[in-house]
């Protein structure tokens, strides 16, 4: 996705892309994906919105729920809010439709070439030079956070484990429980772990999303769990309502993948490399903003490009933008992090705090992010 969103974010600027993939189709794996308001702008700059809107569902809160209770706690109102407030709307959608979505809208481009089953190892530069024939003066890592690209810059962010696996299950809508409102995105916290669920319309599904402590698969986006591993999870969920844990007990086995952030480091070489998205900053998903983040570098780099006088100049500038709010992101995800999974005397008092603030007030502290246009 980081890749697409950066193609169309050049085209649009009159700058050609070649779009190369290491896969031989573009499959659908993953699950949901949160597309907030800063991210939807770019997608409406890019010419896909109206497209995507047509399929996503736009909620109407985000919900925070106690998963010892069952109680709401507070919410962040969506829906016509979100659009007046931030200036465009709030989706949830699967990872597959927006890739498919972006693919489309690329190989529509006249300026835009995507080569599946393509990929490129040791020096980027000479390794391009070879496959095409072609000399490129900007070459952009959008290759996640098990990055090939990173091999070309001196000092690079590196991959690190975040003892943390996130679990994904699918509940058809018609079998939902009543708890799982189908017009909102609930965030479900409770001790040491937490459950985010939203309807994905295309699919006829909730998707729901378990954050809980685990050992790494191995590099993978998708990982089938064994009954040993899924009675495993449940039991992380023991002190949870008894609904919850009978939820999560007669879904069939899930898919899960490990998540990892990186290290800082040098996002470019200062000549005709860079890193996006999460090869450049891959974090933890407790702010639904890692698909935001890499629409937005593309969007930034493309502009950082057209009005740079060297790509030099453009690459630092880009780097300097993009470091600070990356951080800025993470940082306030360490802060859900720590929130979502607040156990004994700490919970009891995020819920009073969180029951006792306004929805008002909670949307204001999301103005920096998603009220935010990276152009």
């Amino acid at each position: 996705m980081a890749g697409l969103a950066a193609a169309l974010s050049f085209s649009r600027l009159g700058m050609a892309c070649d779009v190369f993939e290491e896969a031989s189709e573009l499959a659908e794996v993953g699950a949901g994906l949160q597309m907030s308001p800063n991210a939807s702008a770019i997608l409406r700059e890019l010419g896909v919105l109206d497209e995507l809107e047509n399929i996503w569902t736009e909620p109407e809160e985000i919900r925070l729920v106690s998963g010892v209770t069952l109680k709401k706690l507070t919410h962040v109102p969506m829906g016509r809010f979100a659009r007046e407030r931030w200036g465009a709307p709030y989706g949830v959608l699967h990872r597959a439709t927006l890739q498919n979505t972006l693919l489309a809208a690329v190989e529509r481009n006249p300026l835009c070439t995507v080569t599946l089953a393509t990929p490129i190892r040791g020096s980027l530069p000479r390794s391009l030079k070879n496959l095409t024939g072609n000399t490129y003066p900007l070459i952009i890592g959008a290759d996640g956070v098990w990055s090939n690209a990173r091999a070309s810059i001196d000092n690079a962010p590196q991959p690190d484990f975040s003892r943390n696996i996130a679990w994904r299950f699918t509940v058809p809508l018609d079998q939902a429980p009543d708890w799982l409102p189908k017009d909102c995105v609930t965030a479900i916290l409770g001790p040491s772990t937490h459950l985010v669920a939203y309807p994905l319309s295309e699919m006829g599904a909730f998707n729901i999303v378990a954050i809980a402590a685990g050992i790494s698969p191995g590099e993978t986006w998708e990982a089938q769990a064994s009954e040993t591993q899924h009675d495993m999870l449940i039991q992380q969920f023991s002190g949870w309502h008894p609904n919850i844990i009978s939820l999560l007990s007669q879904t069939p086995r899930p898919t899960f993948w490990p998540l990892h952030e990186v290290t800082s480091g040098k996002w470019h070489n200062g000549r005709d490399v860079v890193l996006i998205g999460d090869a450049a900053h891959a974090m933890m998903p407790f702010s639904a903003q890692g698909a935001v983040m890499a629409i937005e570098d593309g969007f930034v780099l493309a502009n950082e490009v057209k009005k740079a006088s060297t790509l030099p100049e453009a690459l630092a500038s880009f780097e300097s933008l993009r470091v600070k709010r990356a951080g800025k992101v993470k940082s306030r995800g360490n802060f859900n992090r720590f929130a979502y999974h607040a156990r004994g005397p700490i919970r009891i008092g995020r819920d009073i705090v969180l029951s006792l603030r306004p929805p008002q007030s909670l949307a204001a502290d999301l103005d920096w992010l998603y009220g935010c246009r990276v152009d």
